[in-house]
Order: C-alpha cells, then structure tokens, then sequence
C-alpha cells in the first residue's frame, strides 16, 4: 500500500477563525466533503461552502451548551482506524463509520482567557475537551490522518495535497502529528499551572513546560551549539515581544544580553528621569540616569567605554535624535527602547547592522513570575527575583548617617546590583554607576575590580582621581569579613548598602564606623548566578 493517502473528508472545528473560509473554499474546490460543528459550520456555510453537521453523523444533537458534540464513536472511529488493518476496516463498515482523512481544530482560547483575567468559572469553561482528545487521536493516526491544529500551517495542508494529487505524503504527516502533541501539550501545561495557581500550589508534584517557537538561531552561546528562541505567550514587554526594525538577525547572546538591559533600566521610573543601561555578556558595564536621555547615555557610556564597545543598550525612554546621534558613534549591537522618534530611526537607518527594537512600554519588575535553570536530570524553579526596597525598609547600622544625595546613590546602586553577576559590587555616583565588579569568588575581589575600572576609566576622561572618590558602593551579600568593605572604602567609597546578616556584622559595622562610612542594611540580598 502506497503512503500517500488521499484527502477525501475533513472534520473542521476551530476556535479561532482565521483563514477558515479560504481553507473551506480550497478544500471543497479539491472535492473534500467537509464535516463541522457550531460556530464553524455557520461560518463555512455563510460563505457558501457545502457542510454536513457532525450532529447529522453521530445522530446525536450538541449538547450540554457544546461540552458534548464530537465525544462519539462516529467521530472518533472515523480518525482512529488503521486503514490496513481488515478487522478495523470490517468495523467501520458494520457500523457506517465513514473515515476521516483531514482534522483541522484549534482550541478553545484558554491561555487567552487567563491572561484577561478572567474568573475561576470562566476560565473553566474555556478548558477544551472535544479538542485535545480529537487531536490526540488524528495525531497517533498519523499514517493515515493529517491534523491540523496552526492557521499557519493550511497553506502548507493545501501545498503538500496539491503536490501528490490531493494526497499527502507521511513525512508531512508525522510533522502535523508533532506539531499537535506539542499544541496539546502546551496547552494542558496552561492550565494545570493555572489550577496551581489558583490553588497557591507553591510546589506542585508535577509541573509542565511549554513554549511557541518565535525564531531557529544560527547557534547558542557558541557556535557549535544548535539553539532556538521559544516564547511562554506572557505578552511581557522586552526581547520577546518586541519589533524589530532593522539590522541583522537575532543572535542567541543578543536575545539573553538584551533582556539583560531592559529588565535592568526597567528598574528605574521613567517617570522621575531617564535612564540606560549597557550590558556586555549579561553585566551592566554602564547604568546610569540624567535630566535628558542623551546626558543618562553619556554617563552610563562613560563609566566603562571599552566594555560598552559592542554591548547592548536599553533605555527607558523613547529613543531621540540626540541619543541616537551619541549611539552610533561606536559600535553597538542592539538598541531597544519603548519607541522611538522618526528622526531617531532616520539616523539609526544608515547603521544596517545596528538592531533597533522598540516596545510597547516597560515591564513590571515587581510583577509576580517564575524563573527556570537547568540541571542534570532537572529544573530548578523559583519566584523570579522582584525583591524591592525603598528609602524606609533601609536601617542605619554606623555613627554616621548617610545624607539625602548619598541615600539616593546608594537605592540606585543597590538597583543596578540587582543584575549584577554574584559575588557583585557596584560604584555609583552622582545617580551613574563609576565602577562594577562582577562574578568574582570572592566580594574583596570584586570590590578590587570595580575599583580598578573606576581609576581606568578616570585616566582615560583626563581626571586626576579616581572615579569612585566620594562613590556609595552596593554589595548585593553581605560582607563577610571587613576586607571588603575596607577595599572599597580605600577605593574612595563614602557609603555602604549591604544586605546584613553575617555572624561578623558588628565587626564590619566597627570597620566601617572606623573608616568613617555611613552604612545601611537592607534584610534583603540579591544573589544572581
């Protein structure tokens, strides 16, 4: 027997509409007699196409407001049954179970509904039933069934029957088959997380996963990695919802580098004063705010001009002219904003390669969300880090007292160290950030290396001391020795905001009272591995 099958009678029933008139119109020009339900069969039938209801099949009306309708064995037979197997065969024949060659279904717009906010009743009724089971079966039968279950892929259907004679080959077959156990999938994952939720499951026993491919990469971290970008369909504002205006492709660095950036300038309230924040391999090299957007990037650009070369830039402001003139004097990768001017994007267009992708506004990095990390042999899961502190969660725990200035560098420090690779130490000054002291194994360390880019850095503007001098400095862990704390005083360091909590905080709170910090505690640290 032959593996092309021929499509002589397909069973349409979707929710969402799109492109159903067209693929009725093409399939019934092919000679396929089409079966549907509801609200499709109306719409086929309004424009003309020949349909039978599936209540006319099964001898069964809808019911129970629709949650009954293709649940039958005349439905179910007519997709299950292996064509060359005579026993099947001799069943369908017994009893008048017509074979269905093409399913076409999408299903009822849970993740949709949820994200409305929709209540608990709702959502319920929203859980397809029909669906997942119709697909489940077209897709084990695949030798035989094409299931559809993407609007994208009817064009593809219509192209793959066009090219064997009304038939379809198995290889196409298999992938609509995928494609279906994916969509299922993802699908019951939605809602068990849902029902997780709305049980305040902090740990359920079993957790599903799902994600929609947005883009196949070129390669991963390196280039003898295979890589692909998938969504989770959260609409959040950033890399994965963003248009991109020009310049090249995405590449797997980018998409982590820039959802880096604009989670961290996301920090700051556009509403007080503009920021931006460069990242280079997932660090901030340059976070800083101003009164005009330009002055913000200039700051941020001057705390660390050799790591900006080739880094990401995230604003929180629409992109201008001005700072778009400031941003192609050197090599940047990828700019994104929540928009931009149409000067803006003139200058930017003489720049092919230089990625411009603007959104629809910022995120809200206090909003509630799960964050995922791979192990061997598992995922680790955990709230994402939205951990939030304000001028009156700090406590004073030295002699002196920060002042009003240095007690907003030193919320602004702690903001940036918040996405600053553990052990993290941040220089700020003047609301910019003068030295960053990432991923090292030990805290002395990092205060070392932040100290030694702000002496750099200070050398190549033309200054005569370092930048840190008169610097509030964030570490985003406790210190545990004062050797730390010490280095970043002798670095210039006025002021400390540290996390608190070690069994030798009062010998750090001696250390820093005897070099003559102010120092404040927050109860909260901010590892980030």
């Amino acid at each position: 027997m032959t593996d092309l099958h021929p499509v002589r009678r397909a069973l349409i029933s979707v929710s969402d509409k799109t492109g159903l008139i067209e693929l009725g119109q093409a399939l019934e020009a092919r000679g396929v007699e089409i079966l549907s339900t509801g609200g499709s069969a109306k719409a086929l039938r309004d424009a003309g196409v020949a349909v039978k209801d599936v209540a006319d099949v099964t001898g069964f009306p809808e019911m129970m407001d629709g949650r009954v309708k293709t649940l039958h064995p005349m439905v179910h037979g007519g997709l299950l049954a292996l064509r060359d197997n005579d026993a099947h065969v001799a069943s369908m024949d017994e009893h008048g179970i017509g074979a269905i060659d093409l399913l076409v279904v999408n299903l009822y717009p849970f993740e949709e509904t949820v994200a409305k906010g929709a209540d608990y009743d709702t959502c319920i009724e929203n859980i397809d039933i029909g669906g997942p089971a119709m697909i489940r079966a077209a897709a084990k039968n695949h030798a035989f069934v094409n299931v559809v279950v993407d609007v994208q892929d009817y064009d593809k259907l219509l192209g793959d029957m066009d090219q064997h004679n009304g038939a379809t080959c198995p290889k196409f077959r298999k992938k609509l088959a995928q494609t279906a156990y994916a969509r299922t999938a993802a699908y019951d994952a939605a809602v068990s997380t849902w029902l997780a939720g709305a049980l305040e499951l902090e740990a359920p026993r079993r957790r599903a996963f799902a994600g929609e491919l947005k883009q196949t990469l070129r390669y991963g971290e390196n280039s003898h990695q295979k890589a692909a970008f998938y969504t989770d369909g959260s609409n959040r504002p950033g890399v994965a919802t963003a248009t991109q205006l020009q310049g090249k492709e995405l590449s797997y660095n980018n998409i982590n580098d820039t959802d880096a950036a604009f989670e961290l300038v996301a920090e700051f309230d556009p509403a007080v004063s503009p920021a931006v924040a460069i990242i280079k391999h997932a660090n901030p090299c340059g976070v800083a705010q101003g009164a005009t957007l330009v002055e913000a990037y200039q700051k941020a650009f001057d705390c660390d001009r050799t790591s900006a070369f080739g880094g990401i830039v995230a604003l929180n402001h629409p992109l201008d002219a001005d700072t778009a003139t400031k941003i192609v004097e050197i090599f940047t990768e990828v700019v994104i904003a929540p928009g931009a001017s149409e000067e803006a994007k003139e200058i930017f267009a003489a720049k092919k390669n230089l990625r411009l992708l603007l959104t629809d506004g910022l995120p809200d990095t206090r909003a509630a969300l799960t964050a995922y990390k791979q192990v061997a042999g598992g995922v680790l899961v955990q709230d994402k880090d939205v951990g939030y502190v304000g001028m009156d969660d700090l406590k004073v725990v030295t002699e002196k007292a920060p002042t009003d200035e240095q007690m907003k560098d030193l919320l602004f420090a702690w903001k940036v160290a918040k996405h600053v690779k553990s052990n993290a130490i941040v220089y700020v000054k003047d609301q910019a950030t003068v030295g960053v002291g990432a991923g090292q194994m030990s805290r002395l360390d990092s205060a070392n290396v932040a100290a030694s880019k702000a002496e750099r850095m200070a050398a190549e503007l033309g200054l005569d001391e370092s930048l840190a001098k008169g610097s509030a400095v964030a570490s985003d862990a406790f210190f545990p020795f004062p050797d730390g704390l010490l280095e970043a005083a002798a670095a210039g360091g006025t002021c400390v905001i540290q996390p608190g909590g070690s069994m030798r905080d009062q010998e750090v709170i001696d250390a820093a009272n005897e070099a003559g910090l102010a120092m404040v505690f927050t109860g909260m640290r901010h590892f980030r591995h």
